[in-house]
């Protein structure tokens, strides 16, 4: 919702640009310029917050991280309409670019942040609670078919044969991911059919009607489709965990280089 009323005003703004009802050094456009400088600023507030529990006065984590992604879509959007979309000087062309790349570089933590916690402000989601949860479903099938039998025994084979093989690397993880997830269509494929043929031979033998056959495969196919899902949300989350440090690692350094190209253009603004 707030990505969409900034870019509404963003395009509204455009379409008035050439009114020139703002200017950057003088008068609104001035003090927009100051406003969306002091957002981004108070970006920090929410590191500071998250990293020291003394802190706590300030409000929770969680208020200072809506916080800060509602201050990372205002800043830029308030320095865009002080620009009054126009480029400048070179001082000021660079501070303009670099937010504007730390902004995209927000929207892609954001999307990374969504894929490893449950909700956008809750728990971190782990692989091995979703692989637990997933080894539970076995226990649904039961003992009393062949076919559930079969299953069972395919999917601990399965299991088994992706533990303990977590690669270190965010490209490790995405290749590992893309094999996992390879196979773990291939064998909901396979079980799905061979659990179709065993209840179709034990169906026959006890003269099982076709309703009886057909809710016994459905069955066991709800909870192979479950657990597939299950091994490929674990596989997923691998790759974006990682993913996200290393986005951490490059979006810090980038943010600091926003603040001196932004000290850079206000002091040379005020001085020349």
């Amino acid at each position: 919702m707030t990505a969409v009323m900034a870019l509404t005003g963003i395009a509204a703004g455009w379409l008035q640009s050439g009114e020139e009802y703002l200017v950057p050094d003088s008068g609104p456009g001035y003090w927009l310029g100051i406003g969306g400088s002091l957002a981004m600023l108070s970006l920090l507030i929410y590191s500071f917050r998250k990293r020291y529990r003394s802190a706590r006065v300030l409000g929770s984590v969680r208020f200072w991280f809506r916080t800060h992604m509602i201050l990372g879509v205002l800043g830029p959007v308030l320095i865009i309409f002080h620009t009054n979309f126009k480029l400048g000087p070179l001082n000021s062309n660079v501070a303009l670019f670099t937010m504007l790349t730390v902004a995209l570089s927000g929207v892609v933590g954001k999307y990374i942040y969504g894929k490893i916690h449950m909700g956008l402000y809750g728990h971190t989601a782990k692989a091995e609670e979703i692989l637990a949860e997933a080894e539970r479903l076995k226990d649904e099938l039961g003992a009393e078919l062949n076919a559930a039998a079969f299953v069972a025994q395919e999917m601990n084979a399965f299991s088994n044969s992706i533990k303990d093989k977590a690669p270190k690397s965010a490209l490790g993880s995405l290749l590992a991911g893309a094999v996992i997830a390879v196979r773990a269509r291939t064998m909901r494929m396979h079980l799905i059919a061979e659990a179709r043929r065993l209840i179709r031979i034990e169906g026959r033998a006890l003269g099982w009607s076709w309703w009886q056959r057909r809710e016994k495969l459905n069955r066991i196919t709800r909870i192979v489709r479950l657990y597939s899902a299950a091994v490929l949300k674990a596989a997923e989350l691998s790759f974006y965990e990682r993913l996200f440090a290393l986005w951490h690692v490059l979006h810090l350094p980038l943010f600091f280089l926003m603040l001196a190209t932004a000290t850079i253009h206000v002091w040379a603004v005020h001085h020349y």
